[in-house]
C-alpha cells in the first residue's frame, strides 16, 4: 500500500450507514487484521525470499506503528486527524485503474474497511499501545508513536452534535430525494447530514424545503443558494435544531423572514450574498449569538449596520465587500 503522489482526493459517493458514532476504532482489533491480510506482504521489513532480498515497496512498512508514522520514501503517509492529508487513506480510495491505487494486487479493502480506516485517522490515529515489529526501529521511535493527538475544536463540536442522533432511514431519505434534495453525510460514519438542491435550484421552492423537515434532527449544513424560496422556507429552516451552516445566497428572502432563524442556537455560518437584506435584517441576526461568520456581499446592508451587528456578537466576522 505505497503512498501515491498527492493530489486532490477523488469524489467518492458514500451511503449513509448506521453506526455507533462514538465507539472508537481499535487499530489492533479492527484494522491490523485487514492490513496484515491485504497490505503487509508488500510492506514489511526487508527479508529474503527465494534467495533474494526484498525491500518494502516505496520504502513503506506497515508492520509496525513507528514505521507507519515514519512513512515512505516519498514522505509521511499518515496525518492524525486528517484523512484527506494521509496517503495511506487516499491510496485505497483511488480508482482501480489509477497507478496509485492500493493494494496494487490482490483483494481491495471493502467500503466498510475503508470507512474504519478513515474514522481511525479522524479520531487521531491511535495505535493503542500496538508497536509491531521492532526490526530496524530507530532510537526514540517508540516515544514518537505515542504522541497524543489533540482533537480540533471543530471535531469536538460536531461530536457533541451527533449525540443521541439516529441515522436516517431509507424511507426518509427516499422521500427527500424525491423532493429534489441531495443528502450526504458530513463524514462517512456520521448521522449528521448536508442537504442541498443544487441539481434543481429553479424548482426548489418553499414546498420543496418543507419536504426535508423529517430530516430536521440530522441536518447541520443546508445550501439553498439560487433557489426560488421565499420567507416561507425560513419558517421550516427555523425548525432545524442542529443547523450549523446555512447558504441563502441570491434568494428572495427578506428582512422580516430572518426573524424565523432566531431560534437556531447552533448556527455559525450564514451566507446572504446577493440578497435584499438590509440593516433591519441584521437586527434579527444580532439575536443569534452562535453566529461566527456572515457574508453580505452585494446585499443592501451597510457598514454602520455591520458595526452594530459586530457589537452585538463579539468576535463575529462579517464580510460586506
Amino acid at each position: 500500500m505505497s503512498t501515491p503522489t498527492f493530489r486532490f482526493p477523488c469524489m467518492i459517493s458514500v451511503c449513509l450507514i448506521a453506526s455507533s458514532a462514538y465507539s472508537a476504532v481499535s487499530f489492533e482489533k479492527d484494522l491490523l487484521p485487514v492490513i496484515t491480510k491485504k497490505c503487509v506482504d508488500c510492506h514489511k521489513a526487508p527479508h529474503v525470499e527465494n534467495g533474494q532480498k526484498k525491500e518494502p515497496k516505496a520504502g513503506l512498512r506497515l508492520d509496525a506503528s513507528w514505521a507507519i508514522l515514519k512513512g515512505s520514501e516519498n514522505g509521511p503517509v499518515l496525518t492524525p486527524g486528517a484523512p484527506d492529508k494521509s496517503g495511506i487513506y487516499e491510496s485505497v480510495t483511488l480508482p482501480k485503474d489509477d497507478d496509485g491505487h492500493m493494494p496494487s494486487k490482490g483483494e481491495d479493502l471493502t467500503k466498510e474497511e475503508i470507512a474504519l480506516l478513515k474514522k481511525w485517522i479522524e479520531e487521531g490515529a491511535d495505535f493503542g499501545g500496538w508497536v509491531g515489529s521492532v526490526e530496524g526501529m530507530p532510537a526514540g521511535a517508540m516515544t514518537e508513536s505515542a504522541k497524543p493527538y489533540k482533537p480540533r475544536p471543530h471535531d469536538l463540536f460536531y461530536a457533541a452534535l451527533e449525540k443521541e442522533v439516529k441515522p436516517l432511514s431509507d424511507g426518509v431519505l427516499a422521500k427527500a430525494k424525491a423532493a429534489g434534495a441531495q443528502v450526504s453525510p458530513v463524514k462517512v460514519d456520521s448521522p449528521l447530514v448536508r442537504v442541498d438542491f443544487l441539481t434543481g435550484v429553479s424548482k426548489c421552492d418553499d414546498a420543496k424545503v418543507a419536504e426535508i423537515l423529517p430530516l430536521k434532527e440530522n441536518i447541520v449544513q443546508l445550501d439553498l443558494g439560487r433557489t426560488i424560496i421565499t420567507d416561507g422556507a425560513l419558517k421550516t429552516i427555523g425548525q432545524l435544531p442542529r443547523l450549523v451552516s446555512l447558504d441563502l445566497r441570491q434568494t428572495k428572502i427578506t428582512d422580516a423572514g430572518l426573524e424565523s432563524l432566531i431560534g437556531l442556537k447552533k448556527l455559525e455560518t450564514l451566507n446572504l450574498y446577493g440578497t435584499e437584506i438590509t440593516d433591519a435584517g441584521l437586527k434579527h441576526l444580532s439575536k443569534i449569538k452562535s453566529l461566527k461568520n456572515v457574508h453580505l456581499w452585494q446585499s443592501k446592508a451597510t457598514k454602520p449596520g455591520v458595526k452594530e451587528l459586530s457589537a452585538a456578537i463579539p468576535g463575529i466576522k462579517v464580510s460586506i465587500e
